[in-house]
């Protein structure tokens, strides 16, 4: 089967599966975990950022943030599709008792301005602001890179207003290594910051969320509120350090294959590209091919091939260390057959 439904179906590799084996453990909530303790220092190294801590998922890193940034009745700002908003259950509703204030961007990126002119003022009708939320990669505008300028900009005008900035970079080392900036400039530009080990990484679980020492320690109280304590996590932890110490430089080649595959496609009649493809996602529109998003994937599982909908007419497939070039080729060769 070829799996592009997502980078997180990756598999661990060999040398994260010895890792796990070997990885000395202590209990974590005890703060004895010492590889749990290397990764979460490698990670904060790698981020610019003062500490780091270990949490299950991306979703639970990115709640952790609100739910400590946040008090209930505030309000956060955010891109319209961003994944906080778009995919993670409400969460920032059901738990921190925020609301959200959203912007439609352009490809995932939101104006400045109009970021600036949606912080709300001081008046006993209105909510406070109390989080601004940016995403980069941006998953539903097709794994969009977030320019740095942008960034510079929406951060400078939440330090003059007082209001924190996250990020969620669940895919932030895909942005890195596909425009050759350091990822510590773009975590320069927030004052936290959320990525995945289990994306293109290809670590079999968990994210880091980053930020200042002060913020991490009452990040750690919201962690243990929400279940996330862990025991003898280093078994976890260790293939992590393995996806962080030698698996961000090959993203370089799942942004080739997506490039590949989103070239072969386009010359598929009937089909067509829906995003600029920055990195390691490619969104096909198959309405010209007559067939809607579900009736495409469908055919295309007949031929042990996997994709996403992402809408009526869209879906998303996305490359990652699992699927080969060789791979990439059988499905521009299957899609061809499957338009005809």
């Amino acid at each position: 089967m070829i799996d592009l439904r997502s980078d997180t179906v990756t598999k661990p590799t060999k040398e994260m599966r010895q890792a796990a084996f070997e990885a000395k453990v202590g209990d974590d909530v005890y703060g004895e975990d010492p590889t749990l303790l290397e990764l979460e220092g490698t990670a904060a190294e790698k981020l610019g950022k003062e500490a780091a801590m270990f949490v299950p998922s991306g979703t639970q890193g990115n709640q952790i943030a609100v739910l400590t940034h946040c008090q209930p009745g505030q309000e956060i700002i955010l891109e319209a599709e961003s994944h906080i908003f778009y995919y993670e259950g409400a969460s920032i509703s059901a738990f921190a008792g925020v609301q959200p204030r959203t912007i439609a961007g352009n490809h995932g990126v939101m104006d400045p301005e109009l970021v600036k002119s949606a912080i709300r003022e001081d008046d006993i009708h209105m909510p406070e602001t109390g989080l601004i939320c940016l995403e980069n990669t941006h998953n539903r505008a097709g794994g969009a890179i977030v320019p740095l300028d942008n960034m510079k900009e929406i951060y400078q005008i939440a330090r003059a207003n007082h209001v924190p900035i996250h990020l969620d970079g669940a895919r932030l080392f895909n942005a890195a290594v596909a425009t050759g900036i350091d990822v510590k400039a773009y975590a320069a530009q927030t004052d936290t910051v959320q990525f995945c080990l289990s994306k293109g990484l290809g670590a079999p679980v968990g994210s880091i969320i980053a930020g200042s020492n002060e913020f991490i320690k009452q990040a750690r109280k919201w962690r243990k509120r929400l279940g996330g304590g862990l025991r003898q996590a280093g078994i976890i932890a260790a293939p992590g350090l393995v996806a962080l110490n030698t698996m961000i430089d090959r993203l370089a080649e799942d942004h080739e294959n997506a490039r590949y595959l989103a070239d072969g496609l386009q010359e598929v009649g009937g089909l067509s590209i829906g995003n600029n493809v920055d990195t390691n996602i490619v969104l096909v529109n198959t309405e010209g091919a007559g067939l809607t998003s579900h009736e495409f994937l469908d055919k295309l599982k007949q031929h042990k091939i996997l994709g996403n909908s992402f809408g009526p007419n869209t879906i998303r497939l996305t490359t990652h260390f699992d699927v080969t070039c060789s791979e990439i080729r059988t499905v521009i060769e299957k899609a061809g057959l499957l338009t005809k």
